[in-house]
């Protein structure tokens, strides 16, 4: 596995996995979805491992998706075929997988964590964020009703989730703690420390008791319907990118640069 893209070190029973694409503030590749995805599958087969930490080097958590318009523009024919297949695999298939590896995760959250970015925060089981962080999705500017893994309804209740989806405002820490979808807010200094002390923490318990509470969590929501859901959610999303074909012959609707202004507000 490239260490370019992403960085992988265990110690203390603590697999610490970190974006490592601060030139673009972590923005998302195919390639860096990829080697996150290794080092995902890593930290789960190895028995020395008992939590793992996912962070990011420099100025931001993650900008979200890598969108480059010169890759449509080269593009004679969209397919939502070939949408589906790449969207299925890496957005919502890693996000589930990642969610289901039965150790507990946690997510060191700093700056921003645009659309995108909730797709690796999200399936963590804890987040731990800086005091400048701010989550969102300003896709509905794209028009698209939201990015492919759907954790907004259940992350923060349903008339929440609308307000954030329909404006694409931000969610800043302390607004995300009070709705408990971060579980502590610290200085940004301090990040790095106290994800890892309460790395340690859970690490001192015993692994297979971590794996049954994990499982006990995850398997309360499932009855409730999560995983089903944001499996339907994608196929809503994936009529997004068809309904924009046909009305501009590209997956999505707007001029990026709007968007992109809104995205800049954010990481100021």
């Amino acid at each position: 596995m490239s260490t370019d893209l992403v960085l992988h070190d265990v110690a203390d029973g603590i697999a610490t996995i970190s974006l490592n694409r601060p030139d673009v503030h972590n923005a998302q590749n195919m390639e860096l979805l990829d080697e996150l995805d290794a080092a995902w599958t890593r930290a789960a087969d190895d028995p020395e491992v008992r939590v793992i930490v996912l962070r990011a080097n420099g100025k931001h958590f993650s900008a979200g998706h890598d969108i480059d318009p010169k890759t449509w523009d080269n593009k004679d024919k969209w397919l939502v075929s070939d949408i589906y297949e790449v969207e299925a695999r890496r957005y919502v298939g890693y996000s589930l997988k990642w969610r289901n590896i039965p150790k507990p995760s946690i997510a060191a959250v700093h700056g921003v964590c645009i659309a995108g970015g909730l797709l690796l925060a999200w399936p963590c089981d804890l987040i731990v964020a800086a005091d400048n962080a701010r989550f969102s999705d300003p896709v509905v500017a794209m028009g698209i009703g939201g990015v492919e893994y759907h954790g907004h309804t259940w992350e923060l209740g349903a008339r929440l989730a609308k307000e954030i989806l329909f404006t694409g405002r931000a969610i800043h820490a302390d607004e995300a703690l009070a709705i408990r979808m971060v579980n502590k807010v610290v200085a940004r200094d301090e990040l790095d420390s106290a994800t890892r002390e309460l790395a340690l923490q859970i690490a001192a318990k015993h692994p297979f008791a971590l794996r049954a509470a994990k499982r006990a969590v995850n398997q309360t929501l499932d009855i409730q319907g999560f995983t089903t859901a944001v499996q339907s959610v994608f196929d809503i999303h994936q009529l997004g990118h068809a309904h924009a074909i046909s009305e501009t012959g590209q997956p999505v609707m707007m001029a990026l640069d709007g968007m992109k202004g809104e995205v800049s507000q954010q990481k100021r």
